[in-house]
């Protein structure tokens, strides 16, 4: 894990937030491809870190979408290795589906178990809120990770960025992939088209909310085929359905844009069943390195990206665990997180601007640092 982090930091393409200052490995200098400037500042920040109370003996259940899905086992895997230094116990736990309904089965099977605290990437936010504040009045802290829920359903939300931040970061993926084969994304006509989950989860819908504002503001030559998006539920399979419905519905289409780890290689193998390529169409969005690595071997496409999601993962348990070991944190403060660094507890209005925060334990901590992929670096990554 040292060894990834070292590299990722060693990297141009790696971007960083200024919030979070590891103290063993320091983020990368940021980047003009993706500003922090979005990120509101405390007016009164404190960044003391209070004294604690050791995490060591929590229980943790960590919820992914779906269980299956490379970035989410990924991102377990991260959790189990640290939990290990931490003394905590990371119960992994979820569904093969990726339905809210499934989701609140395993929220109550979590607080039948009488774990200290959840720490849950949610499929559909209004769909688990009922079950995530039965959870909390049981006594059970409830954070979340990757997809929030709505701020009064949790404590601290581990974010991978800013829907700002990851909104501009997609669109630069497009413009330098439409560039390789020759397109001026300024001057030349395209055609593109949203390819993810589905518009219920959190995160990927605001990335592609501020993705559109940037491509409407910078631009406007570009025309989205499929305003209402494609959709294919986080399900391998339908990934690849749905990819061939794009490609077939738009034979002219010049690029797709894939938010979610399962949408990107369903949409690659889908060009690759039709015989595309990177010079034919630009498909780029994120998922983990390895899940795509053979596709741009393949020369389907130029880029993608993603972030670490073993420490967002490991993050995500650990702030839960923080806070079921009674310990109080608030907007300002640092929690130092052993052997990732120390972060600071942002406002809810970071994520959205319409959110407010809470007095105490409520708010939100954001990763370090994320990374683009190309054929040129991709085998330095190994997750």
């Amino acid at each position: 894990m040292k060894k990834l982090l070292a590299t990722l930091l060693a990297l141009s393409m790696v971007v960083a937030l200024s919030a979070c200052n590891g103290t063993s490995n320091p983020p990368a200098s940021p980047s003009s491809s993706t500003p922090n400037s979005t990120s509101p500042e405390p007016s009164t920040p404190d960044t003391s870190t209070p004294s604690t109370s050791d995490v060591a003996g929590k229980t943790v259940a960590f919820i992914p979408k779906l269980t299956g899905n490379a970035f989410f086992e990924v991102a377990n895997t991260g959790a189990q290795e640290y939990a290990k230094d931490w003394g905590i116990t990371v119960d992994y736990i979820g569904s093969p589906n990726a339905t809210a309904a499934d989701q609140v089965s395993v929220i109550n099977d979590a607080v039948a178990k009488g774990v200290d605290a959840i720490c849950i990437s949610t499929v559909d936010a209004a769909g688990v809120a009922d079950a995530l504040k039965a959870a909390q009045d049981a006594g059970i802290v409830v954070c979340t990770w990757d997809s929030d829920a709505a701020v009064t359903d949790r404590a601290l939300m581990v974010s991978q960025g800013t829907p700002e931040v990851l909104g501009q970061m997609l669109v630069d993926l497009a413009v330098a992939g439409l560039k390789d084969r020759g397109v001026d994304p300024e001057k030349d006509a395209v055609k593109y088209a949203w390819h993810y989950s589905q518009a219920t989860v959190t995160d990927q819908n605001s990335w592609q909310v501020e993705g559109e504002k940037i491509i409407k503001s910078k631009y406007p030559n570009w025309t989205n085929v499929q305003p209402d998006n494609y959709y294919s539920e986080q399900d391998a399979e339908k990934s690849i359905t749905v990819g061939e419905a794009v490609l077939d519905a738009n034979p002219d289409i010049d690029l797709i844009i894939c938010n979610d780890s399962t949408a990107l290689p369903g949409q690659l193998q889908a060009a690759e069943n039709k015989g595309l390529d990177k010079s034919k169409v630009t498909i780029t969005g994120f998922a983990t390195p390895n899940a795509i690595k053979a596709y741009c071997t393949n020369g389907t496409l130029y880029n993608w990206g993603l972030w670490d999601c073993k420490i967002q993962g490991a993050m995500g348990c650990y702030v839960a665990a923080y806070l079921a070991a009674g310990n109080t944190v608030k907007v300002g403060d640092t929690i130092d997180i052993p052997g990732i660094g120390a972060c600071e507890v942002m406002a809810n209005n970071c994520l959205n601007p319409d959110d407010a925060t809470a007095d105490s334990n409520n708010g939100v901590v954001l990763l370090p640092e994320r990374a683009v992929f190309t054929a040129e670096n991709m085998n330095n990554y190994d997750f």
